[in-house]
């Protein structure tokens, strides 16, 4: 909810892929990078951490945008660009972890995590 011109908080509008678990999850990850991606501007990596933004920000945003299709074939397109940006995420993190800028245990949690979501994002996409 937002703030009115009275102070009061009103309700504000609910959005299809709100209800959406994989939505939920993607958004889950895109904030998990995103805190990575503070501590590698830290370390002066501007880049990389611009990178794991983009791509992690790509999951929610592709699964939002498809769900506002009236095709079922156009949001099916849109699940496959945001599963295809989980195995960008993916790649990053196993190169991260390689440079040791992520922790074994870290990565990993993150790994299964990305393919979890990719396993939501496949059944969902079949059920559709």
């Amino acid at each position: 909810m937002s703030e009115g011109q009275t102070g009061k908080r009103i309700r504000r509008p609910h959005w299809r892929f709100e209800d959406l678990q994989i939505w939920n999850s993607a958004c889950d990850l895109a904030v998990d990078f995103h805190r990575i991606a503070g501590r590698l501007d830290a370390r002066r990596l501007y880049r990389y951490a611009e990178l794991l933004r983009a791509a992690g920000l790509s999951l929610p945003n592709n699964i939002a945008e498809g769900s506002g299709s009236t095709h079922k074939q156009e949001f099916v397109q849109f699940l496959n660009i945001a599963r295809r940006s989980l195995f960008e995420d993916a790649s990053m993190l196993l190169v991260f972890e390689r440079l040791k800028l992520l922790k074994d245990v870290e990565t990993d949690q993150l790994l299964w995590d990305c393919d979890t979501l990719s396993c939501g994002i496949t059944n969902f996409s079949r059920s559709l």
